[in-house]
């Protein structure tokens, strides 16, 4: 949100796309997820594709705003379903459960106040949740985007639809867990209500997570993400870009936040009605309902086949490079590598040969002559003297004889 000054409009309007696309897939994902912290993970990536839409039209403080009440209600509901997933034993499919309102009380009040928060309920006893806030000023900044810029009139038509899938699919998982008769009597007779070391943090949270944004706009919170913003900061970023989209003014966000909120209040009260009439009641028959729908549950379930696609661009062409790749070094590498190791061993072998035979015989050869021709002169070694002065005198008459015969005459 810092840097939102620095980015231009094309950047922005990147971002703007993938947050709507982010939020509207990870929904759409949760609806049909039977695990209830995978519900929980899929709501975390579509709320932070809610924050990158609100960078992307000038909704940089709600998209902070929304960043910190959302920190509140969804660590709020991750200890909620650690709290369930331990009370029934480590049991985490929804399916399974049913009607532990009367085993977790605490657990279930301060989840239920988790999903007011994140569908963007408001006032209960005089007090709006938090999600109420921060979402809805989301929606007003996109509305106001999408006021000065028809063209891309799906980012608000996109976010408005999901607050209403968030609604559902949170208020189906609180439905799911806590509401209506046991669907698995071995889970029901065996749960129970988490230890005071668990409910404790519930407890603490969930005023949080219920009250953090209070004052909206005009709030602590939201004054404390605005405080230090620049005056003119759209006029700013509408110079600095040639993009030809028309950045709204923080005054024209503020004219469509009634109406943006009453959409977003309808979209909410929708998707929990709708809810409440599949999970709430015993009025639809939902193994009917999912095997009628069984092509797109299946759709949803796979992810939009997402892992498949990625299987098919990536990992296939990665598998088969890598194969190449293998092939290549076993056929070339490892051939040329084989090879110059059996060159290797021939140099060595005539090195061997070389060494043992010319230089070590060479050598050798010296060492023998030398030892020969020592022990030829060894035999004149007698130690007598009168040999020694022979020896001397018939060398003395030798080189006489050799003198005297070069006169001539």
């Amino acid at each position: 949100g810092r840097f939102f000054p620095m980015f231009v409009q094309e950047v922005l309007l990147t971002i703007a796309y993938t947050g709507c696309i982010t939020l509207f897939l990870a929904a759409t994902i949760a609806v049909v997820a039977t695990d209830i912290k995978k519900v929980l993970a899929y709501s975390t990536i579509s709320q932070l594709g809610y924050m990158m839409l609100g960078l992307g039209v000038f909704g940089w403080a709600a998209g902070l705003f929304h960043l910190i009440t959302h920190a509140f209600f969804k660590s709020l509901m991750f200890l909620c379903s650690g709290s369930v997933i331990h009370g029934c034993h480590h049991e985490q499919e929804m399916p399974k459960m049913g009607g532990l309102l009367k085993k977790m009380p605490i657990t279930a009040i301060t989840m239920l106040i988790g999903v007011c928060a994140i569908a963007g309920f408001p006032m209960f006893f005089g007090l709006h949740f938090s999600g109420f806030h921060s979402k809805d000023a989301i929606v007003a900044s996109a509305l106001a985007f999408v006021k000065a810029n028809p063209s891309h009139f799906l980012l608000f038509f996109v976010p408005l639809l999901t607050a209403g899938i968030t609604a559902f699919y949170m208020f189906r998982l609180w439905f799911y867990t806590f509401w209506g008769s046991p669907r698995d009597h071995h889970v029901y007779e065996h749960a129970h209500e988490s230890p005071w070391i668990m409910t404790v943090p519930l407890l603490i949270l969930a005023p949080f997570a219920w009250l953090c944004a209070i004052g909206g706009e005009h709030g602590n919170l939201y004054l404390m993400i605005t405080g230090d913003a620049p005056s003119h900061l759209a006029e700013g970023v509408q110079a600095a870009s040639e993009g030809g989209l028309v950045m709204p003014s923080h005054h024209a966000i503020h004219e469509v936040h009634t109406q943006a909120g009453i959409w977003a209040l309808v979209a909410a009260f929708s998707g929990a009605l709708i809810a409440y009439f599949f999970y709430g009641t015993n009025r639809v028959n939902l193994d009917e309902m999912k095997r009628q729908l069984s092509g797109v549950h299946g759709f949803l379930a796979n992810k939009w086949h997402f892992d498949d696609l990625y299987e098919v661009l990536f990992m296939n062409p990665a598998h088969k490079v890598a194969a190449f790749c293998a092939w290549f070094d076993r056929a070339v590498f490892d051939t040329i590598l084989h090879g110059a190791a059996k060159i290797v061993v021939v140099l060595s072998q005539w090195d061997k040969f070389f060494d043992e035979h010319l230089v070590d015989g060479f050598v050798n050869l010296v060492g023998d002559t030398t030892r020969s021709v020592g022990a030829s002169l060894k035999v004149v070694q007698t130690g007598r003297l009168r040999q020694y002065v022979m020896f001397i005198v018939l060398g003395v008459v030798a080189l006489f004889a050799m003198i005297f015969s070069t006169f001539p005459g």
